[in-house]
């Protein structure tokens, strides 16, 4: 009982810190160049499953400040929900990257396209680079942190 309430607690901290943190750095978070530096946190999934809760309620809670509302909540949300569930099946966090901006760049491209009837690929490019640089600069920061294996065992890895 108590690792459960311990896991919901931190799936708790972490939507608050991926909500606050897109929200204080709002000015690039939203639109069709982002760098949403929050999506650092999606590689928490990539290590523990059970964190993907957290990571899907913070961004649904970030995205209900978007521009878009309740598109942006529905259609970002899928596409980090898609993100998440393609982390736990691979075991390269390159690849993660690489993932995570493809998804975000078409899902959002095309969200872009037909709510604001922006174009579509160039929109989509914009929204894979932004967040291709930032899933980047999070597998140098998850690489950084793998350096300290009691840290990632007692905090972020999945309990075997």
């Amino acid at each position: 009982m108590k690792r459960k309430i311990q896991i919901v607690a931190i799936n708790a901290m972490i939507a608050c810190i991926y909500a606050v943190f897109t929200l204080v750095c709002s000015a690039f978070s939203y639109g069709a160049i982002q760098l949403r530096l929050s999506e650092i946190l999606i590689f928490l999934a990539f290590y523990n499953r059970r964190y993907i809760p957290g990571l899907l309620v913070g961004c649904m809670l970030a995205n209900a400040f978007s521009p878009l509302g309740i598109y942006d909540v529905i259609f970002g949300t899928l596409a980090s929900f898609i993100t998440c569930l393609s982390l736990t099946m691979i075991s390269n966090l390159f690849l993660g990257a690489f993932l995570g901006a493809l998804f975000n760049g078409i899902i959002v491209g095309a969200e872009l396209y037909f709510l604001l009837d922006l174009p579509f690929f160039i929109n989509a490019m914009y929204v894979f680079i932004g967040e291709l640089i930032v899933l980047l600069i999070g597998v140098f920061v998850f690489k950084f942190l793998e350096k300290n294996p009691s840290l990632m065992q007692k905090y972020i890895m999945e309990d075997k």
